[in-house]
């Protein structure tokens, strides 16, 4: 079953799009501000994203800017404004679609079902797909060796995206810093084995909201590092 995340503020409005489309077969979650339901389109996985323009916290422009830079996943933006500029910003912002409020709910719907149709031929054309690795609004690209923090690219050494990779592969496993610089550097730990250390605090400082309390890489004193689910 497809899932879709409506982003409005205008409740009834988002109730009666919910309402059509679960009779439709989908299943439906609302989010009634830009701020929370940014929040959510990032971390969580949707298959087909509703945003209204105007919205408390943050609008729909900026919504579909940060999505469209992580996921491929179909937009459609719908707004009581009528002006074409508005309908060109979205559309070159990345959006599939611009709906002009008022609309019957059967339109949203026969729009939602070519877009999600579309898609997934899309999707299945692509043989060769990007191994990715996403946790808690971090994403690791391991083919395109990106990564990216609640939608905010950032930028890695070889050797810190590799060390960063390397753990995320292995969850919840503890390594010893001998362990992983003999994994990462590739050769017997016979060098200074200090340069994990040294890594591990920079991958943090780019991936972590507080470095003294981490998320993602836990220090296993006495031990080395794991990286958490």
């Amino acid at each position: 079953m497809s899932t879709i995340l409506i982003i409005e503020d205008e409740e009834s409005i988002a109730e009666l799009e919910k309402d059509y489309l679960e009779l439709s077969g989908f299943e439906v979650e609302i989010e009634n501000r830009g701020d929370t339901g940014l929040e959510r389109a990032l971390k969580e996985d949707f298959d087909l994203y509703i945003l209204d323009l105007m919205l408390p916290g943050t609008d729909g422009f900026e919504i579909c800017k940060k999505i469209r830079a992580v996921k491929d996943t179909p937009i459609l933006m719908v707004s009581a404004k009528k002006d074409d500029i508005d309908k060109i910003h979205g559309l070159g912002l990345g959006a599939d679609d611009y709906i002009t409020k008022p609309f019957s709910p059967s339109e949203l719907v026969a729009r939602v079902k070519a877009h999600l149709s579309r898609y997934e031929r899309l999707i299945g054309s692509n043989t060769e797909k990007n191994e990715v690795i996403e946790i808690r609004g971090l994403k690791i690209d391991k083919t395109a060796r990106r990564v990216f923090i609640n939608g905010v690219e950032k930028n890695f050494t070889t050797k810190e995206f590799d060390l960063l990779t390397f753990l995320a592969s292995h969850p919840n496993r503890v390594f010893t810093k001998e362990e992983l610089f003999n994994n990462i550097w590739d050769m017997e730990s016979v060098g200074d084995i200090a340069t994990v250390t040294v890594h591990i605090k920079k991958i943090r400082e780019k991936i972590e909201m507080d470095t003294s309390k981490p998320q993602y890489i836990e220090t296993i004193w006495g031990v080395g590092y794991r990286f958490k689910i």
